[in-house]
C-alpha cells in the first residue's frame, strides 16, 4: 500500500480532514494502526471536524463582528440582567432558527455589544450567516448602495441572512430614508430572519425616538413580537477592566 499517493490523492480532492488525519494514523508503527472500518469512521470524522471548522471561520470572516467574544466569557450574574440559564438557551442559537429578535439594553460599557458578537459568534458556530453592523456604518451603508445602484441588491442580502445585528442603535438621529430602510429590512425578515439590537435606551423609549407615528408602531412592532428582551445592569465594564 503506497500510504504518500493515497495521501496525495486525498488532498488533490480536497479532503484536508480526511489528509491530515491519515497522515497522523499511517505514522504509527503498525501495530498501533486502528482496523479498517475504524479507520474510515476517524477519516470521516475529521473531514466532518475541518469542515466545520472552515465554515466557521468564513461565516466570521463574513459576519465582521466588532469584538472576537466568547458566550463562557459573559459575566453571567442575576444582578447584571443576565442568568447563566438564559444564555445557555440562547447560546443554543434556537432564537435564530425561529427568526426570534433579542433587544439587549444598558449604559454605555455595560457589555451589550460584547454579548451581542458572542452570540454572533455562537450562531456562526452553529452554522448560521450573520451581518454585523454598527449603526453608524450601517447608515453609511445605505446611503452608498443608494447612490451606486445596489440598494435592492444590498436588501435582498440583509433579508436572507439568518441573523443581523445592529448595534448602538439609537445614538443618531434616523431620516425619513433610513426609517423606510429599516422597515423594509424587518418586514422582510419577519418570522423568517432573526435580529440582534443593541441600545443604550430602552426598548420603551424606541417609539419616541424613531418619532414618525406610523412608522414607529410598525418598526416597534416587528422588532418586539418574538423578542427577548435583555437590560445589562451594572458599572461599565471598561472602568472595571482599567480599574
Amino acid at each position: 500500500m503506497n500510504t504518500e499517493q493515497t495521501y496525495q490523492q486525498l488532498k488533490e480532492l480536497r479532503l484536508q480532514g480526511m489528509a491530515t488525519r491519515y497522515a497522523a494514523v499511517t505514522d504509527q508503527p503498525l501495530h498501533q494502526q486502528p482496523e479498517a472500518h475504524t479507520m474510515v469512521a476517524m477519516l470521516v470524522e475529521a473531514e466532518h471536524e475541518q469542515r466545520i471548522l472552515y465554515r466557521t471561520q468564513l461565516y466570521l470572516k463574513l459576519a465582521k463582528l466588532r469584538y472576537t467574544a466568547y458566550l463562557e466569557q459573559v459575566n453571567c450574574k442575576p444582578e447584571r440582567g443576565i442568568t447563566s440559564e438564559q444564555l445557555i438557551r440562547l447560546g443554543e442559537c434556537s432564537f435564530v432558527q425561529k427568526g426570534e429578535n433579542i433587544l439587549i439594553t444598558g449604559a454605555t460599557g455595560c457589555g451589550k455589544s460584547y454579548l451581542a458578537c458572542a452570540l454572533g459568534r455562537q450562531a456562526c458556530v452553529k452554522g448560521h450567516k450573520v451581518l454585523y453592523y454598527p449603526m453608524n456604518r450601517f447608515i453609511e451603508q445605505l446611503a452608498l448602495a443608494r447612490l451606486d445602484g445596489t440598494y435592492l441588491k444590498w436588501l435582498n442580502q440583509i433579508a436572507k441572512v439568518p441573523l443581523l445585528i445592529l448595534d448602538d442603535f439609537g445614538l443618531q438621529p434616523l431620516t425619513h430614508d433610513i426609517k423606510m430602510a429599516l422597515l423594509q429590512i424587518l418586514e422582510d425578515r419577519y418570522a423568517s430572519g432573526s435580529t440582534i439590537i443593541t441600545a443604550q435606551m430602552p426598548v420603551s423609549n424606541w417609539h419616541d425616538y424613531i418619532n414618525d407615528p406610523s412608522l414607529s408602531d410598525a418598526i416597534c412592532d416587528r422588532l418586539t413580537a418574538n423578542s427577548h428582551r435583555i437590560n445589562l445592569l451594572g458599572n461599565s465594564m471598561r472602568k472595571t477592566k482599567n480599574s
